[in-house]
């Protein structure tokens, strides 16, 4: 998780943690120790994973909005990254696909953290993780690679580590709060 302050022009990164959206002795991948199951069983473990899951995501999401807050800042909006597969099915079809499975456990974490921030009143907004660059270039004003070379900035700034994740996210705060502005 990373939140974006400042002007679309010249932001700044507030802070960044990383949320746990599993708790020891769960899996973190639901889908795939799903597959190996009787369906209603699945089904029951799956509902127990997502309210673990929905549980930590507004945990973590509530500790920083604490965070930021504790440095007067209050959150107005969250990106949620997407991805470009295509939606999930009924569940039997997906634990009988490996793909589908790896989909699904996607979306899983992504509801997770879009619960977490909209129980804390935080509207969210979906960006696709494959068009975000491009857009980011195109709604920012300025080329890929120094839209690249700004967001490498950012991690300079913070320290490492700083890895893609982050990257992505700070480019999806940073849009959404250009739409703000």
């Amino acid at each position: 998780m990373v939140a974006v302050g400042g002007t679309a022009t010249d932001p700044v990164v507030l802070c960044r943690r990383q949320v746990a959206l599993v708790k020891p002795g769960i899996s973190k991948q639901p889908y795939h120790a799903a597959a190996g199951m009787e369906l209603q069983d699945a089904e029951r473990f799956l509902r127990h994973c997502k309210g673990v899951a929905r549980t930590l995501a507004q945990t973590g999401v509530r500790e920083t909005v604490a965070e930021l807050a504790a440095q007067g800042f209050q959150p107005v909006a969250c990106a949620v990254l997407l991805s470009s597969g295509r939606p999930t099915g009924e569940l039997a079809a997906t634990l009988a696909s490996h793909p589908a499975i790896h989909t699904a456990e996607g979306e899983f974490y992504r509801e997770a953290l879009r619960h977490g921030a909209e129980s804390c009143a935080i509207p969210v907004t979906g960006f696709k993780e494959r068009d975000i660059a491009a857009l980011g270039a195109a709604n920012l004003g300025m080329a890929e690679d120094e839209l690249q070379r700004r967001i490498a900035a950012f991690g300079k700034a913070i320290g490492p580590p700083w890895r893609q994740d982050e990257k992505l996210a700070t480019l999806a705060a940073w849009l959404v709060l250009a739409a703000l502005a």
